[in-house]
């Protein structure tokens, strides 16, 4: 067990600080023979599991040619080159499993509230 708790801090990346609802793009590496590229998938994080630990995960979902594609990648991968945030809407729910459902892939969002100042 000791073995385990010095290898995680090792494990462990910093990546951006990202939240369900946010569009995200992922950098993903991708190997193919002896070539290795780089590339981008594009969505909506409906979820994220496992915390912060070595196990964490999230879930993106776009679509592409008219159907929905999930992927689901570990948090801390050697593969997840780099996460850039997109957009960052404020959303009332920590699953967006509900966006399968619907027809264009958005989520419900809060309304921007309004600031009203006081006349003196």
């Amino acid at each position: 067990m000791s073995i385990i708790k010095h290898l995680e801090p090792n494990q462990l990346r910093e990546l951006a600080s990202f939240r369900v609802g946010n569009t995200v793009k992922v950098h993903q590496k991708i190997r193919e023979g002896a070539k290795e590229r780089v590339q981008i998938f594009e969505g909506l994080v409906i979820a994220r599991k496992g915390g912060t630990g070595t196990n964490a995960t999230f879930m993106v979902r776009k679509i592409a040619s008219g159907v929905g594609v999930e992927r689901i990648y570990p948090l801390h991968s050697p593969n997840v080159v780099k996460l850039e945030v997109v957009k960052e809407p404020e959303v009332r729910q920590a699953k967006l499993y509900y966006v399968r459902a619907r027809q264009d892939n958005s989520p419900r969002t809060r309304k921007a509230k309004k600031v009203v100042k006081a006349k003196r």
